[in-house]
């Protein structure tokens, strides 16, 4: 537990403390937010705006999870450096995507072979690795079986889990990109989100097989150090937050979003809730269920839904204030959490 909290106050103090010494540095480069033409117009205000800040959530994340084993004494797990790189990974895309926008001055960054083929590379080595390095229980970080609040029983086999887990991590991490179009949205939702991790991590190393009664036990490899990566990363988008809230001072960008829902999937599939996380992360799936609703009607009908998509960017256009829509989000996020919760620990009380 207290690699938990030491973690989560780590990430909270660099972020809080070194964003803005990542705004100055910013600014002196340059590296400013380009801002689509055909967008709310209300967003040409934040053209300028410093990005590419996602970059100081991965490091207060990686130091964060560093000093926390440093100061326990404690070894890094398998299932925690997976993770961790899986973040890592996914960032280093973002960040080449936001340099060559800042770079050439476009607001497009990687073409969408590039951007794929490296979210493909990274996924499929974590996927890869997860299925290796047993512990003395015989648990690898990763199953083959796809998951609810824990197996199924519905095996894939090697192969097909690492196409399933390249799906989850790059629909995740794709998710949360499109979310990330008001200040402070997509930052609060995840803090709620890795924050709810953080209680399963915990509550699947208290009934863990390894030494709980079978049965309802958890066949987990490494909750408890889940729960460390976790709480560094809701740690360290809790501090961000004081500078992405409205009127931000910087953006997460790609670098931070593709990391953020690249370390939630990864988390999901080690803590064996792959399925769960829709209903935690419910409303990165809404907003994703929005943009595909979008396209595919309007290539049916050649009419549209919304007014613009993703779905926060149509309450805009309908008159909302991007303080209220953000706020309104954030309810609706914190809803879908608890109830996910909810789901989770009713799983366990009901045995079934």
């Amino acid at each position: 537990m207290r690699q938990v909290l030491l973690a989560a106050s780590v990430g909270l103090l660099v972020t809080l403390f070194g964003t803005p010494v990542a705004i100055r540095a910013l600014v002196r480069q340059g590296y400013g937010q380009l801002i689509r033409d055909d967008g709310p117009t209300s967003h040409h205000t934040k053209r300028g705006t410093p990005t590419m800040g996602g970059g100081v959530i991965i490091l207060a994340t990686l130091l964060a999870y560093l000093l926390a084993h440093l100061i326990t004494l404690s070894d890094p797990t398998v299932s925690g450096l997976l993770v961790l790189f899986l973040m890592t990974g996914l960032g280093l895309v973002g960040f080449l995507d936001d340099y060559i926008k800042v770079a050439k001055q476009r607001s497009l960054g990687l073409g969408p072979w590039a951007k794929l083929i490296g979210q493909m590379v990274v996924a499929v080595t974590f996927a890869v690795l997860a299925l290796n390095f047993p512990d003395g229980n015989g648990y690898t970080p990763a199953s083959t079986e796809i998951s609810f609040i824990r197996d199924t029983g519905l095996g894939l086999g090697a192969v097909l889990f690492v196409v399933w887990a390249y799906v989850m991590i790059s629909g995740t991490s794709n998710g949360l990109n499109l979310t990330d179009g008001l200040d402070g949205l997509a930052t609060g939702t995840s803090v709620m989100v890795f924050a709810s991790y953080v209680l399963i991590g915990i509550w699947q190393f208290g009934q863990n097989c390894g030494f709980a009664a079978a049965g309802k036990c958890y066949e987990v490899r490494d909750p408890l150090d889940l729960a460390v990566v976790a709480a560094a990363v809701m740690g360290a988008c809790f501090g961000f937050l004081w500078w992405n809230a409205s009127p931000a001072k910087i953006f997460m960008g790609d670098t931070g979003s593709l990391a953020l829902g690249g370390a939630l999937a990864g988390i999901a599939i080690l803590t064996r809730t792959q399925l769960l996380l829709v209903l935690l992360g419910g409303l990165f799936a809404l907003i994703t269920l929005s943009v595909i609703v979008q396209v595919g009607f309007f290539k049916l009908t050649g009419r549209r839904v919304f007014r613009m998509a993703p779905l926060q960017h149509h309450f805009e256009l309908v008159g909302w204030g991007e303080v209220t829509i953000v706020i309104r989000f954030w309810i609706i996020a914190g809803l879908l959490v608890a109830l996910g919760l909810g789901v989770f620990y009713a799983e366990w009380v009901t045995g079934t």
